[in-house]
């Protein structure tokens, strides 16, 4: 499927696919992992040769599946050659999500592909090439692969009765991350970098993770994509699910949970 154009109308088949993609644009990342010298964009965030030749191959590898379907891509954007429309269906695409992790060397970073339909994320990727280990999304059920094994089924935790596990963005953290977290029970703290911090909800690792930064729908409707299939929830601050496909491409803040969020 991947070496030809696909039905848009019937995506089931897509996830294969998008894992080929993830680790394709995973292995050009490692190849440039410690080598990739920095340049800076208008918004004063990072990006290297990896970003650019992650996208390339993604991109290429969208073309032949679904050619029909807008790409939202971060560094495609970035150079104002973003689609002017989407519609209801469209790719939403961070080549390197964490490009400060990758850059850092703490290996936090992420290649994240989802297909939003109706202004939520169904399938869904999140490769973490540095740790080998890869997440996924067919829409309904949410999985992980660790090294060469095959997928495994991944569930949302409900929220311990000793108080809650919080994933925290290990490059981003503010105050009013740490208002919030003052009003829970928290127990224990995980600091990651990229989408990351989805995927821990995901597996149930861990239960809440609040973001009031900016962020772009890119960075985030893959993990998102994966949790939902998990059983847990992306909400704004009104409680109300995130949704994509807004004007400009950019997220209010958000709370991430997992079960009964």
């Amino acid at each position: 499927m991947v070496g030809g154009a696909a039905q848009t109308d019937d995506p089931a088949g897509f996830l294969p696919a998008l894992i080929a993609a993830a680790d394709e644009a995973g292995e050009a990342v490692m190849t440039l992992y410690g080598k990739a010298g920095v340049r800076w964009k208008d918004d004063r965030s990072p990006v290297t040769a990896a970003d650019e030749r992650a996208e390339a191959i993604i991109l290429r590898r969208l073309d032949a599946l679904a050619p029909a379907l807008p790409v939202v891509a971060e560094e495609r954007v970035s150079r104002g050659a973003g689609p002017g429309a989407v519609g209801d269906r469209f790719w939403l695409v961070d080549p390197l999500d964490g490009t400060r992790e990758f850059l850092s060397g703490n290996g936090e970073f992420t290649v994240n592909i989802a297909l939003v339909d109706g202004g939520k994320p169904t399938l869904a990727v999140v490769g973490v090439p540095a740790m080998d280990l890869l997440y996924a999304s067919d829409g309904t059920r949410a999985f992980r692969r660790r090294g060469g094994d095959g997928l495994e089924s991944i569930r949302a935790r409900r929220r311990p009765a000793g108080g809650v596990t919080a994933a925290v963005s290990r490059s981003h953290r503010d105050a009013e991350t740490d208002a919030f977290l003052g009003g829970l029970t928290v127990a224990d703290e995980r600091a990651r970098g990229s989408a990351l911090k989805f995927c821990l909800l995901a597996e149930g690792e861990a239960d809440v993770y609040p973001r009031f930064g900016r962020t772009m729908e890119w960075d985030t409707a893959a993990g998102h994509g994966v949790l939902r299939a998990a059983g847990g929830a992306v909400r704004k601050t009104d409680g109300s699910e995130l949704d994509y496909g807004k004007p400009g491409f950019e997220n209010p803040p958000f709370i991430a949970w997992g079960r009964d969020g």
